[in-house]
């Protein structure tokens, strides 16, 4: 017994030394490789770059910058040779850079480069270089930029044409000189027409932006990040690890153990299972490819069932549930992010899948998610998206107190940026296509965040298509979500059906955003016990200060103030009474004096 004491007691204290060594190695990572500056206000370089100066172990293979004489942070791009580094995002993994090649045409050195290297791939708008023997003046010009100068002649022009714009617009002998050209996306620009500003910085200078992918690296650094953390690497044990921000240093394998292997294995065989288990139904099938057979756009691209296993590796990064399948994380082949939703509850004779594919396959807004693939093989059916790194609108409304990483980020600024938004993304659905959409299901859920926070409506698979004059709708049954449904949609006394439905959806989701509390349930109480829209509507009726967010100035107050009196009028019971997406639009960026006060828009719970 004292034996077994003893060895106990050994083994404890050399398991104590070996993670007390591993912590100390962890730290001296960062010590023996500190984040570097070329200059003042330059990017920051850290692991996985590194200095070419510093310690080869501080960096990953492939990832070694320099500094000029002048001060400029550098990259060797083993095709495209000397280029300036304009800024690097270690969350999302990508870099910015301009050629530095002498050239009277950066773009022509651009197109004539292969720019995808082991570790760099372009990344951005996958734009298309035509020539026309006309110089014209396009409709959208936030879509096409030239004429190129020095790409252009007396007799021919070029223009770069976005992916988003249909070629219908341009004149009828322009000839495609080139595809794929891409063109950095604008991140922080919050105004929907970005492409133009973007495209003149790679026609003028050769601006690009690389993804960077590292095998058993950039996966685990770029999850570190977008917790906080920062990402370094133990050369002996080939792994890469998280030190967290005000927490310990969080070990992550980069090579995969068998034990590992086995349980991905089998977590891969369960989400197949889940998604391929719905019964082969032929007749299903067949309207889906009668449907797909009809469709005549050639975007978004259709992928068979294997590629979207390898665009997904296997379904092994489960983001998370839908409403009728599970979504996991991707990558195309060309390095952009993807949400693959596999569809495994679908409604009966595929109408959720030919929803989606025929509203949002088939439009482009700066505040609607983009589908950029589909597959559907027999029973078995995907939908690719663009991947939104911020999650839903969801994430941030009802995270808890001590979530101060997300709820504290919507800020009344914010909150109206957002707002507007959604708001700009229905008014496109139901007036700036040719068939009116009616989505059925806006919730926050549905609310995706981009890189710079601007929302893009999803999840299409309730929506119904009608004629754009078409003010009244015809449903069996009551479609959407508890809590944002239109109280004429559950029954016909409090009106017709039609796109005011919308409008009370998204009038409930703002005053949830203010509220950070469900206001779609009147037994949801806030702390003064009472029905959020309510409570709001008593405050703003009687010129009481909206106290939902501490140390506000007046300028926040009055953003609030403005929102809370849009949202009441979009929930009034009487859809005759809400606005149109177009005046809810209008009301949003009118200053507050000139909003009318609402009628109260429910039947009291008072007395």
């Amino acid at each position: 017994m004292p034996n077994a004491l003893a060895a106990a007691l050994l083994l404890s204290i050399l398991n104590y030394g070996v993670t007390m060594a591993t912590a100390s190695s962890d730290e001296n990572f960062f010590q023996n490789c500190p984040t570097s500056y070329c200059s003042e206000g330059g990017p920051e370089i850290r692991f996985p770059f590194r200095l070419e100066t510093s310690p080869a172990s501080c960096g990953a293979p492939g990832m070694k910058l320099r500094c000029s004489k002048q001060a400029d942070t550098i990259l060797v791009h083993p095709n495209l040779g000397l280029c300036k580094v304009i800024d690097i995002e270690y969350r999302y993994g990508f870099i910015d850079v301009i050629t530095l090649a002498a050239s009277k045409c950066p773009l022509q050195k651009i197109i004539s480069t292969n720019l995808s290297t082991d570790v760099y791939r372009p990344y951005g708008d996958s734009a298309t270089l035509v020539s026309c023997s006309i110089e014209f003046r396009p409709s959208n010009q936030d879509r096409v930029a030239g004429p190129i100068s020095c790409l252009s002649n007396t007799s021919q022009f070029s223009y770069l044409v976005s992916s988003f714009e249909s070629m219908d617009v341009l004149p009828l002998d322009c000839m495609v000189v080139s595809n794929d050209i891409w063109i950095p996306y604008l991140l922080k620009n919050e105004r929907e027409g970005h492409f133009n500003e973007t495209a003149q910085g790679t026609i003028a200078f050769g601006k690009t932006r690389f993804r960077w992918s590292v095998p058993n690296i950039t996966n685990v650094c770029q999850d570190c990040e977008l917790g906080g953390g920062h990402c370094g690497f133990r050369s002996e044990a080939r792994q890469a690890f998280c030190k967290k921000n005000r927490s310990h240093v969080k070990v992550i394998a980069a090579t995969s153990s068998v034990a590992t292997i086995l349980v991905l294995s089998v977590t891969v065989s369960a989400a197949l299972y889940l998604a391929l288990k719905s019964k082969y139904d032929e007749e299903i099938h067949l309207k889906v490819e009668m449907f797909l057979n009809t469709y005549s756009t050639s975007k978004p691209t259709r992928y068979t069932f294997s590629e979207v296993k390898k665009i997904t590796k296997r379904f092994n990064n489960k983001l998370g549930q839908g409403g009728f399948g599970s979504i996991y994380k991707g990558e195309l082949s060309n390095g952009v992010p993807v949400a693959v939703k596999v569809l495994e509850n679908s409604k009966g004779e595929g109408e959720d899948f030919i929803n989606e594919v025929a509203t949002i396959g088939t439009i482009h807004h700066a505040n609607v998610v983009r589908l950029l693939g589909f597959c559907s093989e027999g029973s078995r059916r995907a939908l690719i998206y663009e991947f939104m790194p911020n999650a839903s609108l969801e994430k941030y409304i009802f995270s808890q107190a001590s979530d101060n990483c997300c709820r504290e980020k919507l800020t009344p600024n914010r909150m109206l940026e957002i707002v507007t938004g959604i708001a700009k993304g229905i008014e496109y659905l139901h007036q700036g296509c040719n068939q009116r959409i009616l989505h059925f299901d806006i919730k926050p859920s549905n609310i995706l965040l981009d890189y710079s926070f601007k929302p893009k409506i999803s999840d299409f698979g309730l929506a119904k298509l009608c004629a754009r004059d078409q003010s009244i709708v015809t449903l069996t049954a009551a479609r959407g979500t508890m809590g944002y449904i239109a109280p004429e949609l559950y029954s016909r006394n409090f009106g017709t059906v039609s796109y005011k439905s919308d409008v009370y959806s998204f009038g409930m989701v703002v005053l949830e955003m203010m509220s950070g509390q469900s206001g779609s349930d009147p037994q949801a109480k806030n702390e003064n016990d009472v029905y959020i829209p309510e409570w709001i509507y008593e405050k703003i009726i009687t010129g009481q200060e909206l106290e939902l967010i501490t140390e506000m100035t007046q300028g926040e107050k009055d953003i609030m103030r403005k929102l809370a009196i849009v949202a009441l009028w979009c929930i009034q019971w009487n859809p005759v009474n809400r606005p149109s997406m177009t005046k809810v639009v209008n009301m949003l960026t009118d200053s507050l004096q000139s909003l009318k006060m609402p009628p109260k828009p429910f039947v009291s719970s008072f007395g």
